[in-house]
């Protein structure tokens, strides 16, 4: 009965870290591109979208900001990463660290801003978890219909080209580095929208969100992958998978916790979640297969769901 009490809260919360992964699937499967920047934009766009509507701003248009604040943040690791040569994964961590200084100023100095449903009106409240799962459904459907209507633009197909192969795509006159700018720029956008929300449903934005997020994330893209690409590898199932996925994490996440796992331990948690699924393709191939993997340096994650 508790477990059913808990389930509407875990669907609200889990659709919202799924949009949240959708951006690190851009990044992720895509673009190839590890960016742990995300870890920052998700605060940023919480943080801004809660003072927005402290101030008075409206919910929608605050959240709109946040899209584009965490674009600015993915444009900035991408700037890092290809006008000046910095490895994606140090250039995520540097976004990153400027991130925690710029989200602690937008905040004003303090560590934490409330936005209570009572005071404010939001798109989605924890109060109301059946309101707060439809909003969030509808949210995540405009999403994915405006990734599938872009990714399939001559500027979309560039993009998913780069992530496939940038030689290739470099060798045809596609611009790389604008195109890795552009997806980082989506990306961390989508993410920051996730934070936006993930702020409204908490009723509250604190400096320390967001740490793990990628973790998250990436948990959500191989709970949905190793479901989706069995049942139609396309662009669109893949998100839906991966919201899919989302939900799934968060609901066993409650599930351990109603089990007494300490909370110490849920970072922990986490991070087993995603060595397990990452490593049983190469388990299976390993063991259970008569095919001899790669060596793991080697080795190109596929699957990206974009066949």
């Amino acid at each position: 009965m508790a477990f059913l009490n808990a389930l509407p809260g875990a669907v609200a919360e889990g659709l919202i870290w799924g949009l949240m992964a959708i951006g690190v699937y851009i990044s992720y499967k895509i673009l190839d591109i590890a960016d742990l920047s995300v870890d920052g934009s998700i605060c940023t766009g919480m943080c801004v979208c809660a003072v927005l509507i402290a101030a008075g701003v409206p919910a929608w248009l605050s959240m709109i900001v946040a899209f584009v604040a965490g674009a600015v943040a993915g444009v900035v690791t991408g700037l890092f990463h290809t006008a000046l040569g910095i490895p994606a994964i140090l250039a995520g961590i540097l976004t990153q660290l400027i991130l925690y200084s710029v989200n602690l100023t937008v905040l004003g100095g303090r560590s934490l801003i409330q936005i209570s449903s009572r005071e404010y009106s939001l798109v989605l409240n924890m109060g109301n978890n059946p309101m707060a799962i439809v909003a969030a459904v509808i949210i995540i459907a405009v999403v994915i219909i405006g990734l599938w209507l872009f990714f399939y633009t001559e500027v979309g197909l560039t993009l998913k080209s780069t992530g496939d192969n940038p030689d290739m795509s470099r060798a045809q006159g596609v611009n790389v580095s604008f195109n890795k700018v552009l997806g980082l720029a989506i990306s961390n956008g989508v993410v920051a929208l996730a934070g936006s929300l993930l702020a409204q449903y908490k009723g509250s934005a604190n400096i320390n969100e967001g740490r793990g997020a990628i973790v998250v994330g990436l948990a959500a893209i191989f709970i949905g992958l190793s479901v989706s690409l069995k049942i139609k590898p396309n662009f669109v199932v893949s998100l839906i998978g991966v919201v899919g996925g989302g939900i799934v994490y968060y609901v066993i996440y409650n599930i351990v916790i109603m089990l007494g796992l300490k909370t110490d331990f849920l970072k922990m948690f986490s991070a087993l979640i995603v060595a397990v699924f990452l490593a049983v393709p190469y388990i299976k191939t390993r063991y259970f297969t008569k095919q001899k993997p790669l060596p793991v340096a080697d080795e190109k994650d596929g699957g990206d769901g974009n066949a």
